[in-house]
């Protein structure tokens, strides 16, 4: 990315593609962009042409940050916010205006009742591109998190698009607008998919649960335990919403986010849980039986959950999740080869002795374990044992490869992956609210239904939509949602309302006597740089600042600078018209000297 952005390669090949790539009328060239850099990465995993195909993918990056900053810095104010959110989360078909004759994919399997057939399963947003290719330049430039932040906070609403939906309500497909409160409802279900709520919302649940799963091991004793009853249904409705979250942007997409591997670890202690408390139930063993004791190691899983919700954006737990990915792979190959050192040692002791002497697999996979985390040498020592010079031949060569290779490869591994994090800290955070902002706005009505009230409205909601018409369905479930949720959409309509009458209160300059706030040494430091300058000192600062005497290639030194200030290209204009007149101002009055002194 840095040998793009130098001045030479910047004026030579960055420019001239970005001013042949940019026309303000097509807000699909981002896009193809990000897609030909997912295409290049893909095709970056063959060893021919590997290097020129990742440079090929940086930049498509580059340009497609750079295009993006065209269309924000020519569309200032909030329709040209509204044009960044039509780029960004607007979906385009990627055979959108091929030739008829070109083969294109079958339709993908609907989930029944579903009744779309506009083709938008086929449609992916730039957003998503983005986030599927770790595209993390172009994520935090001030064009795309100006748009991001917009649907993180909810003043961009609109209807995303899905792989699938559970439970799909289309009768009223919502466009890319602004929202205002003013003008919304006051039990407005829509603002449950707004990311920042959605995220709350979900914090809350999974509280919730684990306040279920602490009642449920503290009770785990008594004769009733209808906490485990409890818990049992809620974590079915829980996990209801979980895979429908998967299922509707696609694994690529949930895997990005913090907890992804979290989740699916208690769900896979969950079901070995389920079948095995079913299977003491069929036992009459309850108490004495093998489901609990599964149950009890979901507690770390749980609190480490609760910890990486309240602290998204820590990161520690950003390196942990950038981390895993490479200590996953690492752990799997080491025990590979640590199965095959098993097997030799099996093998050896029984050719050696005749079988007079064998060794049970636990015995020999404990003395190995020990050697691997260095624990204990006992292996080596009953080495001998499995044969005179082979045996401690191989839990010597076992001990260098499992303990001191091993380790060493993966502190390296995690040590590199842990700098990178640091040395673009910034870029990784904004990343990760991207991939939260995107998740969190949902399609399927599912995610409307809280635990365990979804698996409720999927039993019954989905057979009634295949026997009415979409708009009674749609009747139904919005009474069902809003009934269900006038709680929270009561508290978000209040505090929405009331931000937004506090924001008109200190545009008015109405300010209530006691704040306490204000009660700070340095409110008029903050208050002189919030304040409007004059208009001549505006003029003088601009002054001391002369387009003209600054380089072309200085100037394109500071993209992001320009990027980060929408009023920039206002600026330029104004000071490029003060040079004009300058000049012409100094052109007259030479013109002025130089006829006196002819007369």
């Amino acid at each position: 990315m840095e040998h793009f952005r130098d001045p030479k390669m910047n004026a030579l090949v960055v420019r001239p593609l970005v001013e042949r790539l940019y026309n303000p009328d097509d807000i699909s060239v981002v896009y193809c962009l990000l897609a030909n850099r997912v295409s290049f990465l893909r095709e970056q995993s063959k060893e021919v042409h590997q290097s020129v195909n990742q440079a090929r993918a940086i930049l498509c990056e580059l340009l497609a940050s750079r295009v993006l900053r065209r269309f924000h810095e020519d569309n200032p104010g909030p329709q040209g916010l509204l044009l960044l959110s039509h780029i960004l989360v607007e979906g385009f078909d990627p055979f959108q205006g091929a030739p008829s004759h070109m083969e294109r994919p079958a339709n993908r399997p609907q989930w029944p009742g579903s009744g779309d057939t506009s083709g938008s399963e086929r449609k992916v947003t730039a957003l998503e591109l983005a986030i599927v290719s770790e595209s993390k330049f172009f994520i935090s430039s001030a064009a795309c998190q100006r748009a991001v932040d917009a649907v993180h906070n909810g003043q961009i609403i609109y209807t995303p698009l899905s792989f699938m939906d559970f439970l799909p309500d289309h009768y009223k497909r919502r466009p890319i607008s602004l929202y205002d409160p003013r003008t919304a409802p006051l039990l407005n279900h829509h603002r449950l998919i707004v990311p920042r709520n959605r995220n709350l919302i979900e914090l809350v649940h999974f509280v919730i649960l684990l306040v279920l799963y602490v009642m449920t091991m503290i009770s785990r004793h008594s004769e009733v335990n209808m906490w485990e009853f409890a818990f049992c249904i809620y974590t079915f409705g829980w996990l209801l919403e979980k895979m429908a979250a998967i299922i509707e942007h696609g694994w690529a997409v949930h895997a990005q986010n913090l907890w992804a591997f979290l989740d699916i670890t208690f769900a896979s202690i969950f079901g070995a849980y389920f079948i095995l408390r079913i299977y003491d139930f069929l036992l009459d063993q309850l108490h004495s039986g093998y489901g609990l004791p599964i149950l009890c190691i979901a507690a770390p899983v749980m609190l480490t959950r609760v910890a990486f919700n309240l602290l998204p954006n820590n990161l520690v737990f950003i390196s942990v999740h950038a981390m895993m990915k490479d200590f996953t792979v690492l752990t799997f190959l080491a025990t590979w080869c640590f199965t095959g050192f098993l097997l030799a040692l099996q093998w050896l002791v029984s050719a050696s002795n005749d079988g007079n002497e064998e060794f049970s697999w636990y015995v020999v996979g404990k003395w190995m374990l020990w050697i691997w985390f260095g624990l204990d040498g006992e292996g080596i020592e009953e080495s001998v044992r499995f044969h005179i010079i082979l045996g401690p031949a191989l839990m010597i060569a076992f001990a260098f490869l499992g303990n001191t290779l091993f380790l060493t490869i993966l502190i390296a591994m995690l040590t590199n992956t842990f700098s990178k994090i640091v040395a673009d800290e910034t870029a990784e955070i904004q990343f990760r609210r991207a991939v939260l902002t995107f998740e969190g706005v949902k399609s399927d009505s599912i995610f409307a239904y809280p635990p365990p009230f979804n698996i409720l409205a999927l039993m019954v909601l989905l057979p009634l939509k295949l026997v009415t018409t979409a708009r009674i369905f749609h009747i139904v479930n919005v009474a069902l949602i809003r009934t269900l949720n006038m709680p929270t959409l009561l508290l978000i309509s209040f505090v929405e309302r009331r931000r937004l009458w506090m924001q008109s209160r200190r545009a008015s300059g109405k300010r209530s006597k006691w704040q306490f706030t204000s009660l700070s040494p340095h409110n008029d430091v903050q208050a002189v740089f919030k304040s409007i300058p004059p208009t001549e000192i505006s003029d003088i600062i601009d002054q001391l600042d002369p387009l003209g005497e600054v380089p072309i290639l200085e100037d394109d030194l500071m993209p992001t600078m320009a990027g980060d200030n929408p009023q920039s290209k206002l600026r330029r204009w104004r000071m490029l018209q003060r040079e004009g007149h300058r000049r012409t101002d100094d052109t007259g009055a030479w013109s002025s000297s130089s006829s006196i002194k002819n007369e």
